[in-house]
């Protein structure tokens, strides 16, 4: 047996997670195995197996063609940290009890140091129509190259500041930025700090205006795109108490940012008119109104109507007035031959002219 790879040592945090991979050939296909040993002068080596660690340890393998392994520890703790051993062995007798095996365990280590994580202090405040956005680092940490503001996977700010101290500015209202921001402290390995922008629910209504025919089903839709999600969603029509689910006509389906009632079987007079959505967090509540319009199913007849009277009418004059118009003079043809063709005319000229001469 060989490797293919062999695990490689990483830095990590307490609290974070770390996976090593390990990869192994051989004929036939050999058993892969992980064991530990930590940075306790008196700890030895033990195995480790699938569950291990109170659930956090992980161990997928799989044996096709060659053999390769993973092992993934979650929620890291000081304890974690120590030397991670991949051995791997095709020898038949390799895990027998009183025989020694022919062919020895082959081994690839690595080594995981588990940091404490240090805490950040984060802070928002607002000034002047702008929003500042801060993160402090407590002491002991390990040396910063510079910083990092995140929002949802982009990058808003980069610098090379080595301080514990690090600020972002945002123009413009609270209620227009809400969402999780990220500070990271570039160093080995990184370490991000989250800073929370919460307001109450900004809640709009995806049309302000809707339309549905008699009879079919009407929509509507209101969204809360702000940070934290809706806790609490509710509607109600102007005039009339809430609306609910259980009443037959209504069907309500809601997530933390959005919300949806449904109107079975539209009626003009009853289901015309405004409609309030209301969301609620632990920040306060927002609403937002739609207004629905019903129309009679006759409604979309009525421009195909209109434009076929507007033929029929049409067609209507253009008779008429072919029926009265009187018919054309037809112009006498009966004198057309007496007048001489000029042809003729001059040829009898010419006639007279070849005499005279001949004279």
């Amino acid at each position: 047996a060989g490797f293919i790879k062999s695990p490689l040592s990483q830095k990590r945090l307490t609290q974070d997670s770390v996976e090593l991979y390990c990869e192994a050939i051989g004929n036939p296909i050999p058993e892969i195995q992980w064991w530990f040993e930590g940075i306790d002068p008196n700890e030895t080596y033990a195995q480790l197996w699938d569950g291990a660690r109170q659930d956090r340890v992980k161990i997928n393998a799989t044996y096709n063609l060659h053999s390769t392994s993973t092992i993934s520890i979650a929620n890291l703790t000081g304890d974690d940290s120590g030397m991670y051993e991949c051995r791997a062995s095709n020898d038949p007798d390799r895990n027998h009890l009183s025989k020694s095996p022919k062919v020895k365990w082959i081994r690839s280590q690595a080594n995981v140091f588990v940091i404490e994580r240090p805490e950040i202090v984060t802070y928002v405040s607002e000034s002047s129509g702008k929003l500042i956005l801060s993160c402090n680092i407590s002491a002991p940490f390990p040396t910063i190259s510079g910083h990092k503001w995140m929002h949802e996977n982009k990058t808003l700010a980069e610098d090379e500041n080595k301080g514990a101290f690090t600020s972002y500015t945002i123009d413009g209202k609270k209620e227009d930025h809400s969402g999780i921001y990220e500070c990271v402290y570039e160093m080995n390995p990184p370490i991000k700090g989250q800073v929370t922008v919460s307001v109450a629910p900004q809640v709009t209504a995806y049309k302000k205006s809707e339309h549905g025919n008699e009879g079919d089903t009407g929509v509507l839709t209101c969204k809360n795109p702000s940070y934290p999600a809706v806790t609490t969603w509710s509607w109600q029509k102007s005039g009339h108490g809430l609306l609910e689910n259980a009443s037959g006509r209504y069907i309500i389906k809601s997530s933390g940012s959005k919300t949806e009632l449904r109107i079975l079987k539209l009626d003009i007079e009853q289901d015309t008119g405004d409609y309030l959505c209301n969301g609620t967090n632990l920040y306060g509540s927002g609403d937002a109104t739609v207004n629905l319009r019903v129309r009679s199913r006759l409604a979309a007849l009525w421009p195909f109507l209109g434009i076929v009277a507007e033929v029929l009418v049409l067609v209507t004059i253009i008779f008429i007035y072919e029926k009265r118009r009187k018919p054309d003079e037809v112009p006498d043809d009966d004198d057309g031959g007496s007048a001489p063709l000029k042809s003729n005319a001059t040829n009898h000229k010419d006639k007279n002219v070849r005499q005279r001469n001949a004279n």
